[in-house]
């Protein structure tokens, strides 16, 4: 069983930072993509980055700039740097991992989420 465990939510005022990690534990081969989302009540669960083993990564348009991910494979650890927070950041974060079992069969995961609530 795979287990990711999300950590560094909370609350701030806007214009201040947050980093929030994930790290996945459990039995599987490799890690291929790790990634945040965030829904906010209401809203559909959208993409904040996105990083591969390779460490290429993809940023949503409204992050870009603000927001670095960022991952260190041996600890199986996945972290974004959240900067410049706004009020419209305000959401609770996912964690996600596509990784590799020891079937070789491909699998994704999701963590229990992290309120990251920003104040004006």
């Amino acid at each position: 069983q795979v287990q990711l465990v999300e950590s560094g939510g909370g609350l701030v005022q806007a214009g201040e930072s947050l980093r929030l990690s994930c790290v996945a534990s459990g039995s599987f081969f490799r890690i291929n993509v790790m990634g945040w989302y965030r829904q906010a009540p209401g809203k559909q669960r959208e993409l904040v980055a996105s990083i591969t083993s390779g460490s290429s990564t993809n940023y949503a348009d409204s992050v870009k700039g603000r927001f670095t991910i960022s991952r260190d494979n041996a600890k199986n650890t996945v972290y974004l740097q959240m900067n410049s927070l706004k009020p419209e950041d305000t959401s609770v974060y996912y964690c996600n991992a596509h990784l590799l079992g020891r079937d070789l069969r491909n699998y994704g995961y999701w963590g229990q989420g992290t309120q990251v609530t920003v104040s004006s």
